[in-house]
């Protein structure tokens, strides 16, 4: 082969991988190019989102921004779920060291005594918020970290404890200037882009299907420009989605007492702490518990609640699985040391005689003390309001009551345990409002989501 001949195939052989090389960054972007990107904020109004746990004036749309007060924290989520996707956003901080995120895959219910959703967060943070310097904190701009048991695998630049990928470089410009966010969800890896250049990235990330959510923390963030393009599903399983949920609206805001009759004599007792709701239990209204404005028929009630107090030892009263009280071989009712740090509870549709209880004895929390303690009852509807098992938490941790009611039957779960079920409460009023009980003892709320279900479901 001649000199000619060896150089034209070498210069085709150059020229085919230059065409290969070409060829992966077109391939790259072949989805985007195949779905363009669509608004997931249409400038006018929150058509599409949908408040998880903070008040109607968290987030309001000015001049074609999204503005979150900070207060309280808690999340603002779309109304469906993303799997595989790249988002791109604006955003500001308001003020030097202002704190908020964006989450990704996230459970559309927060979790257990926390303003936040199990999910992937993306930070959102001004430098300034670290005194010491840039990077050198527990988190920074443009981390990104599981929360609330989702898992992920870190890397790159990791955080101290090793939980959180940091970005390779410090690319945000200090309030109050715009920021661009990028971010790549495929497969469960993210990768989140600052303005213009790939940052950080997050492998191995359960769940990989959820919700996304711009969260408020403390302090007033702009968003803007939020847009979203939808990549192919490549089929997650069960467990690596995240909890869907539709129709549950905020009872407390985290702002004020808004939906609740805010009696005076409640000022300075049942007190708005931003996502919790504090009570001191020393109300000074007439009716000193705290009720709904609205009545309500069928729902489902979302409740966390946790005792302040600290406990003592007690002897509290046994119960049997027939409601009774438990008798010793004296024939006298039956206590047993335990420790006590008060006693609440919720009434249902107005009526005090359907309340679920909140207390500390051995048979837990949960039971309907009006039912259970009426001996008009017949047996099976006194044992229908009696706590199948104890499923609370050791005294100072949150748990979680989802209460159901359907025509006249209840049922109760709390922390994922079934306690009562489908027990019937004869002639429970049809309608009514709810109430967070008075019992003189310091108690804390949070987390109080209701969603009213139709007739045709029960």
């Amino acid at each position: 082969m001649n000199h000619w001949i060896q150089k034209r195939y070498v210069s085709l052989g150059f020229l085919l991988i230059a065409a290969m090389l070409w060829a992966v960054p077109e391939a790259s972007c072949a989805d985007e190019q195949a779905e363009p990107f669509v608004p997931l904020f249409n400038g006018r109004d929150l058509t599409g989102w949908i408040p998880i746990n903070v008040g109607p004036g968290t987030f309001t749309v000015r001049d074609g921004i999204i503005v979150s007060t900070g207060i309280p924290t808690g999340l603002l989520r779309t109304e469906k779920q993303y799997e595989n996707f790249i988002i791109e956003l604006e955003w500001r901080h308001m003020k030097p060291g202002g704190n908020a995120g964006l989450f990704v895959w996230g459970d559309g219910l927060p979790a257990v005594g926390s303003p936040f959703a199990r999910g992937i967060e993306v930070q959102i943070l001004d430098t300034g918020y670290n005194a010491n310097g840039k990077n050198e904190w527990f988190t920074t701009h443009g981390d990104v970290f599981p929360v609330w048991g989702a898992t992920m695998t870190t890397t790159g630049r990791t955080s101290k404890n090793g939980s959180r990928s940091f970005p390779s470089e410090d690319r945000v410009k200090d309030s109050p200037e715009w920021n661009h966010y990028r971010v790549e969800g495929r497969n469960g890896e993210l990768r989140l882009s600052v303005n213009g250049k790939e940052v950080t990235v997050g492998k191995d990330c359960v769940p990989r299907k959820g919700y996304l959510c711009l969260e408020s923390e403390g302090s007033e963030c702009h968003f803007r420009n939020i847009r979203i393009v939808e990549l192919p599903s490549t089929d997650p399983k069960p467990e690596e989605t995240a909890v869907a949920v539709k129709g549950f609206v905020p009872l407390y805001t985290g702002e004020d007492l808004t939906n609740w009759r805010a009696d005076p004599g409640h000022e300075g007792h049942w007190q708005p702490k931003d996502w919790r709701l504090a009570y001191d239990g020393q109300s000074e209204a007439n009716d000193k518990s705290l009720w709904t404005e609205k009545e309500f028929g069928d729902f489902t009630l979302v409740c966390d609640w946790r005792w302040t107090r600290k406990p003592e030892a007690k002897p509290l009263p046994v119960l049997l699985p027939s409601g009774d009280q438990a008798v010793d071989e004296n024939g006298q009712p039956k206590t047993e040391m335990a420790p006590d740090a008060g006693d609440s509870g919720i009434y249902l549709r107005g009526s005090s005689k359907s309340q679920v209880n909140i207390w500390c004895w051995p048979s837990g929390s949960g039971e309907v003390w009006g039912y259970r303690t009426d001996g008009s009852q017949p047996p099976e509807i006194r044992a229908g309001v009696t706590p199948k098992k104890k499923a609370d938490k050791p005294i100072g941790q949150w748990n979680r009551f989802v209460i159901t009611m359907r025509g006249d039957r209840l049922t109760v779960v709390l922390n994922d345990e079934t306690v009562i079920e489908n027990a019937q409460l004869p002639g429970v009023p049809e309608r009514g409002p709810i109430a967070l009980q008075h019992h003189g003892d310091p108690i804390e709320f949070a987390n109080i989501l209701i969603q009213e279900l139709d007739a045709e479901s029960r």
